[in-house]
């Protein structure tokens, strides 16, 4: 508990607005988008300048305060949850759209700035800023940056990392560091800004974002594809890839997906089917026209069940919309929704829907599969209730060797939500004790006293009685 004194400097420091210390105030700032973990600050800070940032800084060297960086809490992963204590460092009211620079093709913006906002912003001038995370809506610029976030159109646009072009911010000691630029070619020293990128908030507080933007395609069709057979359907991906087309988006939903989004948006999907392809080609209108024809071809000649092309730009964005929305849609039916974010090369996808498949009617789970199937991602979603310990026992079982699969295939235990808390253990899998000391030591050299955002991707022995892990991990 902090004493008044500190609280007083605080306030004094980067204002009274802006600071939170009783316990009913700081209860939200306690966990994020992560079912299973939660934690509790002794203090929430939420500067609106970089000023502010450097203060609280100050506040917490003198005070040796632990220190967790916090956007709009979206993360699926666990990053933004403050599990030993200290202070929440919320960046949410830096959030400015400093310039758009249309000479340059770039956007500068401040780390609150919420995503959508700036993709609106580009658009108004004719220009595009492709990443687009499912919580668009509300996450920021920051937190996509530190969580390299994908998104539907991450196939073939990508994520967050190809866009990033300079970054602003501090470091724990105060330290102020600048990376990148605006040019276009860049390769003087170490590459920090690529290191920062998915950083998850260990190494150093982002405060301010340079992004490139594009120009927007002229021209795009959507269709969609129904499957009696979800294997069918990964298929189809894989031939759709390897025929060179690269769709904009090529997304996937199962049975229990398909059902979860028709009860939630009442849109006519038919709830028979065992999966459905969403799939959006775009650019120039002649190579449009000639890649969904493409497309069509490749759905015809794997049998999908029922093909569809939507005839207007409104009927296309429904669909969008109804594919965005199936991580809510889904949180629905139970009380707790653990989302897996499992990525395979794309060869493999049949082979994982059917592993998927497989161990759900082992442990006896409930689970609905969504996600970008044209990047190999998928996330399968576990339904079920955390106050039934046999139940979670066996999610978490499930989860366990479905990524000793994915693995064994070439994968990796994340696409896009991080490893924050959650998949600690399962990033040691992946990497090795080798792997990770190198890890270590970058943490290290950046942060050496450990106090920015502890226990997050690394598997430490320092824990605090207030949190609560994800299958009864340590922390």
């Amino acid at each position: 508990m902090l004493t008044k004194a500190v609280i007083d400097h605080l306030r004094a420091k980067v204002g009274a607005e802006n600071v939170y210390h009783e316990r009913e105030d700081l209860l939200v700032y306690g966990y994020d988008a992560t079912p299973e973990i939660e934690g509790l600050p002794d203090v929430a800070v939420f500067p609106d300048s970089v000023e502010g940032v450097k203060a609280a800084l100050s506040v917490c060297r003198d005070e040796r305060m632990i220190v967790t960086p916090r956007g709009a809490a979206t993360g699926l992963s666990g990053g933004s949850t403050p599990i030993a204590g200290g202070m929440v460092l919320g960046l949410t009211r830096m959030n400015r759209i400093l310039e758009i620079d249309e000479e340059n093709l770039t956007a500068t913006a401040q780390s609150g700035v919420i995503t959508v906002d700036l993709f609106n912003a580009a658009a108004a001038l004719g220009l595009f800023y492709p990443p687009d995370p499912g919580s668009q809506n509300v996450s920021t610029l920051g937190g996509n940056v530190a969580e390299n976030a994908g998104g539907l159109r991450g196939f073939k646009y990508g994520v967050t990392r190809n866009y990033v072009m300079a970054l602003k911010g501090l470091l724990y000691d105060g330290t102020e560091f600048q990376t990148g630029g605006k040019c276009v070619k860049d390769v003087a020293g170490y590459s920090l800004r690529d290191l920062l990128v998915g950083s998850e908030g260990t190494l150093g507080i982002i405060t301010e974002v340079t992004v490139r933007l594009i120009t927007p395609p002229q021209d795009k069709r959507t269709l969609l594809a129904y499957f009696r057979d979800i294997r069918t359907a990964g298929e189809a991906v894989s031939r759709i890839i390897a025929a060179r087309i690269i769709p904009a988006t090529l997304e996937i939903m199962d049975r229990m997906t398909i059902n979860c989004v028709e009860d939630y948006m009442k849109i006519g999907l038919p709830r028979e089917m065992a999966a459905l392809l969403l799939i959006e080609v775009d650019g120039h209108p002649a190579m449009v026209a000639e890649e969904a024809e493409g497309v069509r071809r490749i759905l015809e000649e794997v049998r999908a069940d029922e093909i569809h092309q939507a005839g207007n730009a409104a009927e296309a964005a429904r669909l969008t919309a109804a594919r965005r929305t199936a991580l809510s849609a889904v949180a629905r039916v139970s009380p707790t929704t653990i989302l897996e974010d499992a990525t395979v090369p794309r060869s493999r996808l049949a082979e994982t829907f059917g592993e998927i498949e497989r161990l759900k009617e082992k442990y006896q789970v409930q689970v609905a599969t969504f996600g970008h199937a044209g990047d190999g991602n998928l996330h399968p979603t576990a339904l079920a209730d955390e106050r039934n310990p046999r139940e979670i026992k066996n999610v978490h079982a499930f989860f366990a060797e479905l990524y000793e699969k994915v693995l064994s295939l070439g994968g990796t235990v994340s696409g896009e939500h991080g490893i924050g808390i959650a998949k600690k253990s399962y990033l040691l899998r992946q990497f090795g004790e080798g792997g990770m000391g190198v890890m270590r030591r970058i943490k290290d050299a950046f942060d050496p006293g450990g106090r920015l955002n502890p226990g997050k991707i690394f598997i430490d022995r320092a824990s605090t009685s207030a949190v609560r892990m994800r299958g009864g991990q340590d922390v």
